[in-house]
């Protein structure tokens, strides 16, 4: 194993992810400078530039990638600045990559990591059939994950607060009074681990139905309260459940939940890769 091995087996791209209130995944760029070897932020920032242009040359909106998120950083003796950063998508990551200095082995590196998860989001209805099950859970929970973060945006104009609250009743009406906890339990995950992150393809799906469901209702009634919101989570979830029972189907609750979770797949991918 050769030293830049050694330095991503410690320290992945996925290592530096980070999940926001809405469950969107983003790297930091000043944190993506570092792993990609770029010493100075004024070199690395020509790679964003350059980045930009190929997104918006794709007729792609840039700030749907890009999205600044500068904050003060102390200087000494008690001073304080601006310090630039962006918020980077998968594939914002993929672009940077793509223009950075080829030369650097770890480009290279981050050239095929990016580009096979991106490809990964952008796959045809005739290929998911030919992939493998570990490959559908990463398609559907990149759909799940998308999902819920617009769900979150209507839920939120329909008056709702209590996220957790409003997620469960969704939970509770399609695993038959099961809260996230409860699923979490039984399924036997660790603290705070993602219940998403570990159910298979089927699963996924239902939950993806459920969500989309919830919010098309919740714009529909044109929803106004929390506690309207949370009902109608709940009544989705039940719909969804008396759906698959009366086609015959496994209830959530009674799929296997599989052997590993979607990180630590993606963790294995990136070893694979180094490896090549």
């Amino acid at each position: 194993m050769n030293e830049l091995e050694k330095q991503y087996n410690n320290k992945t791209f996925e290592d530096i992810k980070h999940i926001d209130e809405n469950g969107l995944e983003f790297w930091y760029a000043r944190e993506l400078q570092f792993i990609l070897d770029y010493k100075e932020w004024r070199k690395f920032e020509g790679v964003i530039q350059r980045a930009k242009k190929a997104c918006e040359g794709s007729d792609i909106n840039t700030l749907d990638h890009f999205v600044g998120a500068d904050k003060m950083v102390q200087i000494g003796s008690g001073a304080e600045r601006i310090q630039k950063d962006y918020k980077l998508t998968r594939y914002a990551c993929y672009l940077i990559a793509q223009n950075g200095d080829s030369r650097k082995e770890v480009i290279a590196l981050a050239q095929t990591y990016f580009a096979i998860q991106t490809r990964k989001q952008e796959i045809t209805e005739k290929e998911y059939s030919l992939l493998t099950e570990d490959e559908k859970r990463f398609y559907q929970r990149n759909l799940t994950r998308k999902g819920n973060y617009s769900l979150n945006q209507t839920a939120k104009n329909a008056g709702v607060k209590n996220f957790d609250k409003f997620h469960n009743a969704g939970y509770k009406g399609l695993y038959n009074g099961e809260t996230a906890d409860d699923i979490a339990k039984r399924k036997g995950l660790r603290y705070r681990e993602d219940i998403l992150d570990n159910m298979g393809s089927d699963e996924l799906i239902a939950n993806l139905f459920r969500i989309s469901q919830t919010e098309q209702k919740l714009k529909r009634d044109n929803i106004q309260t929390e506690k309207d919101a949370c009902s109608t989570h709940n009544k989705i979830g039940k719909i969804v459940r008396k759906a698959i029972e009366e086609a015959g189907g496994t209830m959530p609750e009674d799929l296997p939940t599989p052997k590993k979770s979607l990180k630590q797949l993606e963790k294995e991918n990136m070893k694979n890769l180094l490896k090549q």
